[in-house]
């Protein structure tokens, strides 16, 4: 099969399962062709079977604000014409859902079309009234649409009023990257003294409440004697680090940004925290928990089909930060707990979000669309 796939090439969930499924598809022996605006930030060292075109966007004095979507889809159809691309797999569908579909109109037909949805694209950007019509008709024409959860399909529906269907396809995780040794150094740096590391990673905006995490933080420190890390960037980060040094646990906190590898973090901990407002799936707790760290989190949105209270994690209401401290007490004063906690995360990743698992779903979805 020869497979295109558009994603933003950042550090977002959206283009880390883009990446990692066009590189899993291309070592099945796949003819992978990535179309997006800059290297995608998990692709690294272009593998065989796989190429990149990069979208050209014109800086017109014209254009206050360059068209991305129209130069995304002269690229897809400029790459279907010319190395025969039978199938586009668009991910986060705002715009590029719209630009394939405006690249099949370009070519009059051709390759087939499959959207990802993967949270924001839907629940923030899709449900804004000045975007809503344009993501409603690039999901109605694409030939299969997925969800990285029941949560997210479900929202979908009810948004943007979709009637197709919407097949629940999940995240996935690699656990070859947990990377033992380079964790255990990651842990010497961040816990000195050998105590306790709670582990946070995301995109520090307002959603992800990352307040939250640091006053969990705080209320476990009054009772065991731990330390943070939090991953990533983003607004919310010098609100942060203010609450850090107002609560008189700054020197307990590590601000890391965004890191390469995270998964020699994520191993690091002992716990991660996840307290988000709202959560589609969930692909940094997954890769916690492949890690063999138990995730406290909220029960936004997709997390309680990722995090099952009790098999290597728990799940409580949006802000019931005081809960979430007792739960992370409770782990952290009963080591047997906690190792067994350890290993049920490790088994629920493996077993039920392994990328050979879910990269197979994507795979006969692509058969059975290329069949028709």
């Amino acid at each position: 099969m020869r497979i295109g796939v558009t994603c933003y090439p950042t550090v977002g969930g959206s283009g880390v399962v883009a990446t990692e499924l066009g590189l899993a598809i291309a070592r099945r022996g796949h003819e992978v062709h990535f179309i997006c605006y800059a290297l995608p930030y998990r692709l690294g060292r272009v593998p065989p079977g796989v190429t990149f075109h990069e979208v050209t966007v014109p800086a017109y004095p014209l254009f206050q604000y360059p068209p991305y979507s129209l130069a995304l889809a002269s690229e897809m159809a400029d790459a279907v014409k010319n190395h025969g691309i039978e199938l586009l797999h668009v991910h986060y569908a705002i715009p590029h859902a719209i630009s394939a579909y405006l690249a099949r109109e370009i070519l009059g037909g051709g390759p087939k079309l499959v959207v990802t949805l993967h949270g924001t694209d839907i629940t923030v950007v899709g449900a804004d009234p000045s975007f809503l019509p344009i993501v409603r008709l690039g999901i109605e024409r694409a030939d299969a649409v997925t969800a990285v959860s029941a949560a997210l399909a479900r929202e979908t529906r009810e948004l943007l009023g979709v009637t197709r269907d919407i097949e629940v396809i999940p995240n996935f995780v690699d656990p070859s990257r947990c990377d033992a040794p380079f964790a255990a150094a990651y842990r010497r740096r961040l816990a000195p003294d050998g105590a306790p590391l709670l582990v946070h990673a995301s995109n520090f905006r307002p959603v992800k409440r990352v307040l939250d995490v640091l006053e969990v933080f705080r209320l476990v420190h009054q009772r065991v004697p731990v330390h943070l890390v939090m991953v990533g960037d983003g607004p919310d980060r010098p609100l942060a680090e203010k609450f850090a040094r107002e609560a008189g646990v700054a020197d307990r906190v590590e601000f890391l940004g965004n890191i390469t590898p995270v998964e020699g973090v994520m191993g690091a901990g002992d716990v991660f925290l996840l307290p988000s407002e709202e959560e589609s799936f969930g692909l940094s707790a997954l890769e916690a928990m492949a890690c063999g760290v138990p995730v406290v989190a909220s029960s936004a949105g997709g997390l309680p089909e990722l995090v099952a209270t009790g098999e290597g994690g728990f799940t409580f209401p949006v802000g019931d930060t005081a809960a979430m401290a007792a739960q992370v007490v409770a782990l952290l004063e009963d080591p047997a707990f906690l190792a067994r906690q350890r290993e049920l995360a490790r088994r629920r990743a493996q077993e039920h979000f392994s990328a050979d698992r879910v990269v197979d779903q994507y795979e006969a979805l692509y058969r059975r669309l290329l069949a028709r």
